[in-house]
């Protein structure tokens, strides 16, 4: 059973940045994405990565803005975002899968943690 708590979230205005963290009891291999649920909304993939880094996908919205990375000693996975909109405004979810191999489906994930809010305002 893998274990994930996200952190960093919070309130920001548009154009400014966050860090969120992702950390977990033990990775074991496995890819991890972030997602996001704005209310009355689905859940959306957001930015995935591969156990070794090499496989990276981005929604369209946050290619450019966004950028997910992995301390694999660490047990970490980080989403640094910047050129925050007001659109980005959810709870961000991380998501582990047992699976080396990065996805972008929700349904292919695993292990998830309790989400971070995070908010921009215009």
């Amino acid at each position: 059973q893998v274990q994930l708590v996200e952190s960093g979230g919070g309130l920001v205005q548009a154009g400014g940045s966050l860090r969120l963290s992702c950390a977990a009891s033990a990775f074991s291999f496995a890819a991890v994405g972030w997602f996001r649920q704005a209310p009355g909304k689905e859940r959306e993939f957001v930015a995935a990565i591969s156990w070794g880094g090499g496989t990276i996908y981005y929604t369209d919205s946050v290619k450019g803005r966004f950028t997910i990375s992995r301390d694999n000693a660490k047990n970490t996975v980080y989403l640094q975002m910047n050129g925050l909109k007001p659109e980005d405004t959810a709870v961000y979810y991380c998501a582990a899968r047992r699976s080396s191999v990065a996805d972008t489906i929700v349904s292919e994930y695993d292990y998830w943690g309790r989400g971070t809010q995070v908010t921009v305002s215009s």
